[in-house]
């Protein structure tokens, strides 16, 4: 929240977000929230840069709250960060904010894949890719008001007096990202989110990166803000920080935030070392990916305190990853998933249905996959096309909107064709019983209970009745 002392009007810019637990209905029974890393990345560089930015965590706030801030014009320009989840939130701060005579400014990947429809809804300016530097270049152009200077900041997309669509050329992807000072934290109110957490489960957590980007060619995967560069701090960096995060905030563990978090073994035994000399060891979880795992990584993550690995295994058939340009075999995963599982870390998993190409067949063969992986936790989605990827390419003339584009999301897209959303709920019932019942097995050397068996026998036998029903998406 920001405290009405802190509405300066002396201030250069409100960084703000447009995600509000209140209007999310799946986190309010999840409630694992975390602060936006990004928004305090800006804060900490344009203070270090000489500007006074003030930061509006909307996370634990209503909308209404934020609007009526905005109404007050805290700051003469607004930077909103932008994702898949906050589109028509972000379009109401939009609004609220050219009522104020802001300027406007949108970062994110959300942003950067829909400039056009953004600047048409009331956005003045797109920052594409990192925004610290560009930021720090793009308030005093927006200050000086001319179109030459805004087409001296690299990076950026914006409308010139004319109405054209200008994009001036991308920004470099920073190389030392050590240069970043740490995220602003103290600008928010962290203590909400420990709060939350301890509440909830029992113990609390904070967020930190140690890289930006991912290098892989995942096919459905956005890269608007990063591309396809990979840019990591220094384990030093990394273990101060941590060492930071421990005295001042003392959380009970760690969520290391990075898209690929073992993609360097070397890097990571490093870093153990370096967090062994500070005497530190907080519990944490992390994603990566099964071809990123070896013997070392996994006893390295063990010694350094990790209780559990997310890894991407997507779909149990070979072919729908091949298509998905995944990189990485159904052994590979397998044999991830044994490794970390012999040094006492849990295995996550995510699913993803509906991927062109697959078949019922595809579908059971994840099935198997997942009971021969024995993964502790299962979650699985339907494939949706993220503007800007290859696989929203590929399937561009069967996207059939389930809403007008200000109302939804990227989300809310049925391609022609494929099967029902029923169909995917029926074959994640049909997951969800089959990885019980083989957890089952392992531990009772049983096949009880019987309601688990009928229960992933019913979604089978639906599924095939629903198969045979032709029932499709769209």
């Amino acid at each position: 929240m920001l405290e009405p002392a802190a509405e300066r009007t002396d201030a250069d810019i409100l960084l703000t977000h447009g995600y509000f637990i209140a209007e999310d209905l799946h986190e309010q029974q999840v409630m694992k929230p975390y602060p936006p890393l990004g928004l305090l990345y800006l804060s900490a560089y344009l203070k270090r840069e000489g500007f006074q930015p003030i930061v509006y965590d909307a996370t634990f706030e209503t909308r209404a709250a934020l609007l009526a801030t905005i109404a007050r014009r805290p700051a003469p320009v607004i930077g909103i960060y932008t994702n898949l989840m906050t589109r028509p939130a972000v379009l109401d701060i939009v609004a609220a904010a050219r009522r104020a005579d802001m300027r406007v400014v949108l970062g994110g990947p959300e942003a950067a894949n829909h400039v056009e429809a953004y600047l048409e809804q009331g956005a003045e300016v797109i920052v594409i890719g990192e925004g610290e530097a560009t930021l720090a270049e793009l308030l005093p152009a927006l200050a000086d008001g001319g179109d030459r200077s805004l087409g001296a900041v690299a990076g950026i997309a914006y409308r010139d007096l004319a109405g054209r669509l200008i994009q001036t050329p991308p920004r470099p992807a920073m190389r030392s990202i050590d240069l970043l000072p740490w995220p602003d934290r103290a600008a928010i109110d962290l203590g909400a989110y420990l709060d939350c957490w301890r509440r909830h489960h029992g113990r609390s957590t904070v967020n930190l990166i140690t890289a930006r980007g991912c290098p892989y060619t995942c096919r459905w995967c956005s890269h608007g803000v990063f591309g396809f560069n990979h840019a990591r701090r220094s384990p030093e960096d990394v273990a101060a920080e941590v060492a930071h995060l421990a005295a001042t905030y003392a959380p009970d563990m760690l969520w290391y935030a990075d898209d690929v978090f073992t993609i360097s073994p070397r890097w990571l035994a490093t870093y153990r070392a370096a967090l062994e000399r500070r005497g530190l060891r907080l519990p944490f979880e992390c994603i990566t990916r099964a071809d990123r795992v070896t013997a070392g990584v996994a006893r390295d993550l063990a010694a350094m305190g990790c209780f559990r690995v997310w890894l991407g295994s997507e779909s149990g058939s070979q072919r729908i990853l091949d298509a998905m340009d995944r990189r990485v075999t159904l052994g590979q995963v397998r044999e991830a998933t044994r490794m970390l599982k012999a040094e006492g870390i849990d295995v996550g998993m995510f699913f993803m249905w509906g991927y062109p190409g697959e078949t019922l067949a595809d579908i059971r063969a994840t099935v198997d996959h997942v009971v021969a992986c024995d993964p502790d936790v299962v979650l699985s989605t339907v494939a949706y096309p993220i503007a800007g990827t290859p696989f929203q390419e590929e399937v561009v003339d069967r996207i059939v909107p389930l809403r007008p584009w200000a109302q939804g999301s990227d989300r809310d897209q049925a391609l022609r064709g494929r099967h029902s959303r029923r169909y995917y709920g029926l074959a994640s019932r049909w997951l969800k019983a089959a990885h019980q019942l083989g957890r089952l097995r392992r531990q009772r050397g049983a096949l009880r209970p019987a309601s688990l068996r009928l229960s992933g026998e019913i979604a089978w036998v639906r599924l095939g009745m629903a198969l045979t029903s032709g029932e499709r998406e769209a």
